[in-house]
């Protein structure tokens, strides 16, 4: 069997992609059901989050495995298998384990080095084996993940090459202002208490934010979130609302943060318009704020942007031809640059058209400015795109997310995480080919044993009258003996397993000792059995035994 992954992210689709395929917890749940009833594969766990959907298997055939997986993903998330194959990558093998331990490491995310991909590779390794569809290779490989992961935060400066993404989205919230200098003052509204929304109410909270309300549509989950964030000694004030009080709150907040499972939006444009004309002293159409018509202008107005800095007071900036409010003249260089990204070809996009409804960050006097501020974190997304053309209104999603994050600057220490990825493939790798070999070795080492017990009886019936002491001390003689016969030959055969193409080695070893296939075959079950929790006594004590012999090797190699 070999690992193999399928899977598409914001490296591979665009927002609009990923958005419609995403995968609720029950459609992951059936997604996996499938896929371990699939003929290729054995194992089975998705890796679902706001920004990539991945399916890893064990499989027994690659090209089979790959159309299998690739139908699967298409027939769950509802996006046809012809659209979304040119947005799907494979992996096998050790490719694959790089690219989860890249994920793991936070090299693969929207911002690099973010922490949350963790906790959401932990829930994935949970889902599946609750659900019983991870064996031994997936459960080996998510927490080994894990653990690389784990390593890279605490032996390299990672953390430093970027932030989660609630603190990614602040902070193109803010703009030029720091977050703490942003928010302070702010109230806030939370949508969503699940993990990304309670990280988003945390830092919020640390942040400054005078209160924050949580909103979900489970209060006790909501008003549990709020005691925590009341303990927490940031001196927040914090409360929990039910989701119908949604539009009730958004017309008192600063800001909202949104970040459910729903498969359809939160907060319409209407919505956001109906919180906006609500708040006391929000700028309307008739304050020169018009929104630009063009679903393409992502340059959300600023109240202030009624006058060119260069002109006399008074004179109204000119507008282009589309009715987009940027200025036109020479030296204008912010302006033309903003103006630039929404042409197709232009340098700021490195000559690529434009696409609808991108949302990218704005300046910060439009940051400053606005009345109220969105970020969406959700995936399919919370918030109407359309939210950001209405005046006032400073809307931050994953797709503007992923354009401001494409050109962060990389630290240093992403080398070092890259090589500490390198050095743990290959370690997995070969740990994986060792235990490749370990049921034949037990199974050596079981018939073995049965031949000292076939000789010890065969010895009582030659030799009855002899006593339990004398018949002790052979015992354990011709035990030695057979260890120590077999200490050296076992130990290299599980040196060459490990080594690339050391596969061989244990049909070798079957084939030299003339060992039974279906007793290697049991002995892989047990393990197997053993890694899900099962009970087979027999096997598993012969398990056991093999580990007793591996950690006295040593000792065995010196006497």
């Amino acid at each position: 069997m070999s690992l193999l992954v399928v899977g598409l992210s914001h490296r591979s689709a665009p927002v609009s992609v990923l958005e419609r395929a995403a995968l609720a917890v029950g459609a992951q749940a059936k997604l996996l059901h499938d896929t371990v009833a699939a003929e290729p594969a054995a194992e089975a766990a998705v890796l679902a989050t706001c920004n990539r959907i991945e399916l890893y298997a064990d499989v027994d055939k690659f090209h089979a495995g790959v159309a299998e997986l690739s139908t699967l993903l298409a027939l769950h998330s509802g996006v046809g298998l012809e659209e979304l194959t040119p947005h799907l990558y494979v992996h096998y093998e050790d490719r694959a384990v790089h690219h989860l331990f890249s994920v793991a490491c936070g090299l693969d995310s929207m911002v690099v080095g973010e922490g949350q991909i963790l906790g959401q590779i932990k829930d994935s390794l949970a889902r599946a084996q609750e659900l019983h569809t991870a064996g031994r290779l997936l459960n080996d490989l998510f927490q080994q993940a894990l653990r690389v992961g784990k390593r890279a935060h605490s032996e390299t400066g990672i953390d430093r090459a970027g932030q989660s993404l609630v603190t990614f989205g602040l902070e193109q919230l803010a703009g030029r202002e720091s977050v703490p200098a942003w928010a302070k003052g702010k109230r806030a509204l939370v949508i969503g208490a699940g993990s990304m929304s309670s990280l988003a109410a945390a830092t919020l909270a640390r942040s400054g934010v005078d209160e924050v309300v949580v909103a979900n549509r489970t209060l006790e989950r909501a008003e549990r979130l709020a005691a925590i964030l009341g303990d927490g000694g940031t001196g927040v004030t914090a409360r929990a609302v039910p989701m119908d009080s949604v539009a009730k709150e958004l017309t008192r907040a600063d800001l909202a943060v949104s970040c459910t499972g729903a498969t359809g939006l939160v907060l319409t444009a209407a919505d956001v318009t109906a919180a906006v004309a609500g708040r006391a002293g929000a700028p309307t159409a008739d304050d020169g704020s018009a929104a630009c018509p063009d679903d393409d202008c992502v340059i959300a107005p600023a109240p202030d942007r009624g006058t060119h800095p260069d002109r006399a007071a008074g004179t109204p900036a000119p507008t282009t031809a589309d009715g987009c409010p940027v200025g036109s003249e020479v030296g204008d260089e912010t302006a033309y640059e903003q103006h630039a990204a929404l042409v197709g070809n232009s340098p700021a996009i490195g000559g690529a058209p434009a696409r609808a409804n991108r949302t990218a960050p704005a300046p910060a006097s439009v940051a400053r400015g606005a009345a109220l501020y969105l970020l969406d974190l959700a995936m399919p997304r919370d918030v109407d795109a359309a939210a950001h053309r209405i005046p006032g209104v400073r809307l931050v999603d994953i797709e503007s997310l992923a354009g401001a994050s494409a050109d962060a600057p990389m630290a240093a220490d992403v080398d070092a995480v890259r090589t500490i990825v390198s050095d743990e493939v290959a370690a997995f790798g070969a740990a994986q080919r060792a235990a490749h070999i370990t049921p034949t070795v037990v199974a050596l080492r079981t018939m073995a044993a049965d031949v000292v017990s076939g000789e010890m009886a065969r010895l009582d019936g030659r030799l009855p009258a002899l006593g339990d002491k004398e018949r002790a001390e052979i015992t354990q003689t011709v035990r030695r003996v057979v260890d120590k016969l077999l200490h050296a030959p076992t130990v290299r055969v599980k040196q060459l397993a490990s080594e690339p193409g050391g596969a061989g080695y244990a049909d070798a070893l079957r084939t030299l000792f003339d060992l039974d296939p279906e007793t290697v075959a049991a002995v892989s079950r047990a393990d197997l059995l053993s890694d899900a929790g099962g009970r087979t006594d027999q096997q598993l004590q012969q398990l056991q035994q093999f580990q007793l012999h591996e950690n006295d090797e040593s000792k065995r190699g010196r006497a």
